[in-house]
């Protein structure tokens, strides 16, 4: 087991004396901003446990930013990869000693992501949230700004025209790309399925959307089946993909536009042979990262989440400053696209 790097680990990485390094840690003595700086660094680097400490000896007048962060399913690894891009973004942040509170939702009834975000209010400056599109979170969010809590709304624009700005990926784009990918990668056409997680993710009709005017436009000898709503559970993905499977020998491609992919790719694997369907997914996980190396998936588009954190902690901290509301807007994001073989 390796052991956890010392005082002298952290001076050699940030190539200053162990003394310089005891300053740092303990404000015995006056050290250089960029000094200070470059051991903050290198312990951040080397994982050196007082690591928190420093930074706080480099921020002690910088004003404080609390984010609330309402985020969905708590186990599933991409919230989790979500979680860890922003506690990270909130150490450095730049021009505000930030903190992160996040919270999960339990479900995806709109009561409970209302429910999140009205306990956060009080406890933060500002509030991010992956939500549903419903008059419910919406007049929620109208509320909350009209009391002096900004809202951003992450991956999926609800609230639009009301909440502050979004962050997230161009949904139709992504819909888009998943055509290109799923009509490339076939030699011959043939119909395809989609999936979204239910219509109250606008992000999903968005790709959805995206997908079927790439395929009018640019594919027309395919057929696009009716859309299949899978609530994000890998086990009606499953199902349904099975079923789809035995109507429709001719199928030739499917995009899951949000959760449930799982199960798609535990049905492919029972019921045909790698790359005789195309498969395009959504988000870097275990499950989508053993389905590219085994050929059972074509794409995985993914979201930068440390990007996201990064431009969303720099703007909701601006928001504070500003004596004037900004118009609503979007912060897109360029996609991460992952291959077989660019894993």
């Amino acid at each position: 087991m390796a052991s956890r790097p010392t005082i002298e680990d952290l001076a050699r990485a940030a190539e200053v004396s162990v003394s310089t390094v005891d300053r740092v840690l303990n404000g015995r003595a006056k050290v250089r901003e960029d000094t200070a700086r470059r051991v903050f660094d290198a312990a951040q680097r080397i994982g050196y446990h007082a690591a928190t400490l420093i930074g706080q000896r480099l921020q002690p007048d910088l004003p404080p930013f609390r984010l609330g962060l309402v985020l969905l399913k708590e186990k599933q690894a991409f919230y989790q990869n979500f979680r860890a891009a922003a506690e990270a973004a909130a150490r450095g942040a730049p021009g505000v000693r930030a903190s992160v509170k996040i919270v999960f939702s339990p479900s995806q009834a709109p009561g409970d992501f209302v429910r999140e975000m009205k306990r956060l209010e009080g406890q933060v400056d500002a509030i991010a949230a992956t939500a549903v599109t419903h008059v419910e979170v919406t007049d929620t969010v109208t509320r909350l700004q009209a009391n002096g809590t900004p809202c951003f709304a992450l991956l999926n624009d609800f609230a639009q025209g009301v909440r502050r700005a979004y962050f997230g990926l161009n949904n139709l784009k992504v819909g888009r790309i998943a055509a290109h990918m799923t009509t490339t990668a076939v030699r011959e056409p043939g119909k395809l399925a989609v999936f979204v997680g239910g219509h109250r993710w606008h992000g999903h009709d968005l790709r959805e959307t995206g997908f079927r005017s790439y395929v009018r436009g640019h594919a027309s000898a395919f057929t696009v089946l009716d859309t299949l709503v899978n609530l994000e559970t890998r086990q009606l993905t499953y199902e349904a993909t099975l079923e789809l499977l035995d109507r429709h020998p001719d199928l030739k491609g499917i995009y899951c536009a949000g959760g449930g992919m799982e199960g798609a790719i535990v049905a492919l694997r029972e019921a045909r042979r790698p790359r005789e369907v195309a498969l395009v997914v959504n988000e870097l996980t275990p499950e989508s990262r053993l389905g590219l190396a085994d050929r059972y998936v074509e794409m995985v588009i993914g979201t930068p989440l440390a990007r996201l954190c990064t431009d969303l902690f720099a703007v909701a901290a601006g928001t504070l400053a500003e004596e004037a509301a900004p118009v609503p807007g979007q912060h897109f994001l360029d996609p991460d696209i992952y291959l077989p073989e660019s894993i």
